[in-house]
């Protein structure tokens, strides 16, 4: 497949490095802001555990780790994607930069699933879920530009190539599905759906490695 060369950086180049650390940055930056949204509680609220937990401090910090886990694993499924390209072009860059984008949004989403304020809304964990499963689309979307344009370090085939997709698409998957749980259920059985991902992603993962193993690459 023909490598398109419009904006071309490859990968032993110092632009495609600073491509590299910029997308870091983001996701850094991005972690550094979650902790914008934990309120500092009053200094009489210090006296004991209970007038602390008063506060909401707690759900705060719950979704400040929450956050923090997903931005680091979109973070490191992000630096995987980078090591499959052997450069980044125009098409490339702007499909990371939409995914980088949404991750900058994780902050702002997470005030309202951790707020006690606003946690009880069902709208709150609506955007959170969406803003999730956006990014996760659009990480893949990076790969699957790349691919098209002939930019894998190492092309894989079409079953490896399908397995691949499969394994990236439960994250989406349960986050999409945890809006209509929100909206007609409640706020809090959305969120609980989000643990499906505990057995979903490993299952997965292993039934596609199962499939792998049993049948011939094309």
């Amino acid at each position: 497949m023909r490598i398109h060369s419009e904006g071309l950086l490859r990968r032993d180049s110092a632009e495609f490095d600073r491509g590299v650390s910029f997308y870091d940055a983001v996701y850094g930056f991005a972690v550094t802001l979650l902790i914008a949204n934990v309120d500092a509680p009053p200094a009489e609220a210090w006296q004991d555990l209970s007038s602390l937990l008063a506060t909401g401090v707690l759900h705060q910090l719950g979704g400040f780790a929450l956050s923090f886990i997903v931005i680091a694993v979109f973070w490191r499924i992000n630096v995987k994607l980078v090591q499959r390209i052997s450069a980044m072009d125009a098409a490339t860059t702007a499909a990371n930069l939409a995914a980088a984008a949404f991750v900058i949004l994780i902050p702002f989403t997470t005030q309202g699933i951790s707020d006690p304020g606003s946690a009880e809304f069902a709208l709150p964990t609506v955007f959170y879920a969406a803003n999730i499963a956006v990014v996760s689309l659009l990480q893949l979307g990076v790969f699957e530009v790349a691919r098209a344009r002939g930019l894998e370090i190492e092309p894989l085939t079409k079953k490896e190539h399908r397995r691949f997709v499969l394994d990236a698409l439960p994250t989406s998957v349960v986050f999409l599905a945890s809006i209509p749980v929100a909206l007609l259920w409640s706020p809090e059985a959305g969120k609980l759906t989000w643990l499906a991902l505990i057995v979903i992603g490993p299952l997965t993962a292993r039934l596609l490695q199962r499939g792998a193993v049993s049948q011939p690459e094309d």
